[in-house]
């Protein structure tokens, strides 16, 4: 395996810094989750700090969103990339300094975004709330990020031809431009409603071009790798990522009911184009699996990878839905978009996300798992608590649209959905509860025997 310059001595995988990114997405996995169920307080009339302004319930759900995006979604991603990448390409990551410089300067955003929004220095940019004197640093680390693993995939001798690198490199090019479009254009150089149209631009292309990159990239990795085959077929993953280049990048405009009806046409036309080539990747991750069902009963890591691949068809069904601009008119505004949203960023990529780290921590520990029983708490809590939050929040919204659509009044439709507000802080506190359990695994884990770690089983099938 190939070093960088003047490293080749190093050994291939960074251990301590895939180690370091996923204790820093687990611990701020836990304060999100925190922060979104002391958010949901307020729905029951019983907030906390109602005369407390840094802890407002608006500053608060910034928090929750934002530590999910950028503290747990982005440092499991960096964690998992740095365990990949080098496996794939034979070449090493650029820079040992680069890693840990990137891993230091991201906690330092992550906590400063967390300060900022509690501080009232948001800006009113969806998934993009991070305060303007932080954006420069993000956009720095972006393209620190970029040459770290550019470099490895430029690099391979062997020009690999796995998929997962194909998904890398379009999030990676991406990320950066995706960025400065979001929170720099509307804030100086489009305002107003146009503005709004690129802040509907930036959210599906961050969602689309970096999480889900990054996201399918880690699946067709992993997933040949637990079940030590091949995944089913090269060609349906292929389609999936040049459709995602094709497609996605033309969806923004459905965030903006009043656009004008021919850019409607050309994203409901996307994301019909989209709903198709996600059905690629679901039929090729079944298909895959088809004739090792039996490691759902002992495989964790295959469990959490399922359930989220079931999710997908789930917020994939329910998304042909929602481009109906008449069915849109219905649910715009209610719950039925906070059910989605929770299903597709923690469903989905959080249960994957979840799941490779459950694969990964005895390796990078050294030690079997401390309790397998806690381990399948966490995933029934996680699971079940995320399966009755999403339909909860489904029917509140289309409950809520049918009040207003008949002009019922407002207080109406708050008393109605006080029931589906309840439900919806219970099956968070399930998850809550089932994540204290997996941190706790994961120390008491730390903390057993210690046995060498080796790659020789290690080798990712071939795409």
């Amino acid at each position: 395996m190939r070093t960088a310059p003047g490293t080749s001595d190093r050994p291939p995988v960074n251990l301590l810094i895939v180690k370091q990114h996923l204790v820093a997405a687990v611990v701020f996995f836990t304060l999100a989750l925190f922060a979104g169920l002391l958010y949901s307080a307020q729905f029951l009339q019983a907030y906390p700090f109602k005369n407390t302004p840094w802890l407002s319930p608006g500053r608060v759900r910034m928090v929750h969103t934002n530590l999910i995006a950028y503290g747990f979604i982005c440092n499991a991603f960096l964690g998992g990339m740095y365990w990949a990448v080098p496996r794939l390409t034979g070449v090493s990551v650029y820079s040992d300094k680069f890693a840990t410089l990137i891993f230091r300067v991201w906690q330092a955003v992550v906590v400063a975004t967390f300060v900022g929004l509690l501080c009232g220095q948001a800006q009113a940019v969806t998934w993009g709330e991070t305060p303007i004197w932080v954006d420069p640093v993000v956009v720095f680390v972006v393209i620190l990020v970029a040459v770290q693993f550019l470099y490895s995939i430029i690099k391979t001798p062997v020009r690999s031809r796995h998929v997962t690198l194909g998904y890398f490199s379009v999030a990676l090019l991406w990320a950066g431009p995706i960025y400065i479009m979001g929170n720099y254009t509307p804030q100086f150089l489009v305002p107003g409603t146009d503005g709004a149209v690129i802040i509907g631009w930036f959210t599906h292309h961050l969602v689309g071009l970096f999480v889900t990159s990054i996201g399918w990239g880690l699946m067709y990795f992993f997933l040949p790798v637990m079940l030590k085959k091949s995944i089913h077929s090269d060609a349906l993953s292929r389609a999936g990522l040049w459709g995602l280049v094709f497609f996605y990048p033309m969806l923004g405009i459905l965030h903006v009911l009043g656009s004008l009806m021919f850019a409607r046409y050309v994203a409901v036309i996307s994301t019909l184009g989209i709903e198709i080539l996600v059905s690629t990747v679901i039929v090729n991750f079944f298909l895959t699996l088809r004739g090792h069902g039996a490691m759902l009963k002992t495989n964790i890591p295959i469990r959490w990878f399922t359930l989220g691949m079931v999710f997908y068809f789930m917020t994939s069904l329910q998304r042909l839905f929602q481009v109906s601009p008449t069915y849109q008119a219905l649910t715009r505004f209610t719950d039925w978009g906070v059910g989605q949203s929770h299903l597709v960023m923690f469903g989905v990529f959080g249960f994957w996300m979840l799941g490779m780290v459950t694969h990964l921590w005895p390796m990078l520990v050294g030690a079997d798992w401390y309790s397998d029983t806690l381990d399948a708490w966490t995933f029934w809590l996680s699971g079940l608590g995320m399966f009755v939050m999403f339909f909860d929040l489904v029917t509140a919204g289309l409950v809520q649209g049918f009040l207003w659509r008949s002009l019922a009044p407002w207080e109406d439709s708050v008393v109605v959905s006080m029931p589906f507000w309840y439900l919806r802080a219970f099956a968070g506190g399930m998850i809550v509860v089932g994540n204290l359990l997996f941190v706790a695994n994961m120390i008491l884990t730390a903390r057993g025997r210690t046995r060498p770690h080796g790659d020789t089983e290690y080798v990712a099938a071939s795409a």
